[in-house]
């Protein structure tokens, strides 16, 4: 239910902005992000409506959740797409959404920065949220770029976003406002990502490392890491 909300908050607010903005939308919320994967009965042996991702996250201060991690997304015969997070023998729901709204991933990974970021930074959430809806309508760059998946190189695009380049709070947030988010997507890849990354750099000439929470796609055809 935290990722439909907070996709939900993401989406509510868009308005009328340009139309870069929309194309930008489409690119990170792409609703078809699930089509063509074809459902799997929960006791099928066939493994093919699955996409497996790795998730490495580092600088986390103590406490909170850093490590690798794998994510495993199952299309159900029900239209809907369960999501798991594993790490080592252990695994944990992460919910069931409707697969009709596209890959959950990205809300997931959007709302596990927010929640690192926020924490570390001791800043809201909920700030933060708007500074993003308001990069994504202002400030998205949009590069095409090359990546290796499956021993061939395919076509992406790679969309990166700096919500708090011009924000009036930047000095008070510290290395925080340099938060990038890096979303490469590409038609060639099942589920349309290619890999999620956010970033921070460690402070200058201070002891604190720099944040990073990468998220990517691994293989498909599997139902677990």
């Amino acid at each position: 239910m935290r990722v439909l909300l907070l996709f939900a908050l993401f989406l509510l607010g868009m308005g009328d902005g340009p139309v870069a903005a929309a194309e930008t939308y489409e690119l990170l919320f792409r609703s078809t992000a699930l089509k063509g994967l074809e459902a799997m009965p929960d006791k099928s042996e066939t493994r093919q409506g699955t996409l497996v991702y790795d998730k490495v996250v580092s600088g986390t201060d103590v406490g909170q959740a850093g490590g690798s991690f794998g994510i495993g997304l199952k299309i159900k015969p029900d239209d809907n797409v369960s999501m798991t997070l594993y790490q080592g023998t252990r695994s944990r729901a992460l919910g069931n959404y409707p697969a009709s709204v596209g890959n959950p991933v990205i809300m997931y990974f959007l709302e596990s920065v927010l929640a690192d970021v926020a924490g570390q930074s001791g800043g809201s959430p909920f700030y933060m949220r708007n500074r993003i809806k308001e990069a994504l309508l202002r400030d998205a760059q949009v590069v095409p770029v090359s990546r290796r998946y499956q021993n061939r190189d395919i076509a992406a695009r790679e969309v990166t976003i700096r919500p708090f380049t011009k924000d009036k709070a930047r000095e008070r947030m510290g290395r925080f406002a340099e938060l990038a988010l890096a979303v490469t997507v590409s038609e060639d890849v099942p589920g349309w990502y290619y890999s999620l990354v956010a970033t921070v750099p460690a402070a200058a000439g201070g002891a604190e490392a720099g944040y990073s929470n990468a998220i990517t796609l691994k293989r498909a055809g599997e139902d677990q890491p």
